[in-house]
């Protein structure tokens, strides 16, 4: 991937990184996933993105250009994977909820054992982490995103949730 593919607004971006590889590097050791599914957020306007409240310490990571990795805690207990998209000033993320074989975005971290350091890298020269190239899917499957009913009924329904179930995978 390069700076021009996260440079694109998260409702381009979203839909093509279900079937894309994440690699994760420990130690030297390269493990690779497929991605498979991605919720997308998208500005100040969304209701269900963290940018709606303003700029903020927390949110800062997202007000750069695509390719920057916002992380945040959850529960108490969750860390989130998040990938920044879209040009500076206009706070854009797209949440990694799963990997082939790994469902919800709090195990997906956990799985690539991320953390808060990860927090303002750079997914395009990050030495722990990457998105690869992978498989192609003719169909991505939409739905709404999960866990959002505080942001109104017109933001917690749109489908801005994409996926691929693990099966699809069968067919490549």
């Amino acid at each position: 991937m390069n700076k021009n593919f996260f440079s694109r607004d998260v409702l381009e971006v979203a839909p093509e990184l279900p079937g894309k590889k994440i690699v994760r590097i420990v130690n030297g050791e390269r493990k690779e996933y497929f991605i498979t599914e991605v919720e997308a957020y998208r500005g100040t306007e969304d209701r269900a993105c963290h940018a709606n409240k303003g700029r903020t310490k927390r949110t800062e990571i997202m007000y750069r250009s695509g390719g920057y990795i916002y992380m945040y805690f959850v529960y108490g207990k969750h860390w989130m994977l998040n990938i920044v998209t879209g040009p500076v000033d206009s706070p854009q993320a797209i949440l990694i909820r799963g990997l082939k074989g790994v469902r919800g975005p709090g195990r997906v971290a956990r799985e690539l054992l991320l953390d808060g350091s990860f927090y303002g890298e750079n997914i395009l020269d990050s030495g722990r982490l990457a998105i690869e190239e992978g498989v192609n899917f003719p169909f991505i499957r939409t739905a709404e995103r999960i866990g959002v009913e505080y942001a109104g009924e017109y933001w917690s329904k749109l489908k801005w949730r994409f996926f691929v179930n693990d099966t699809d995978f069968l067919a490549h």
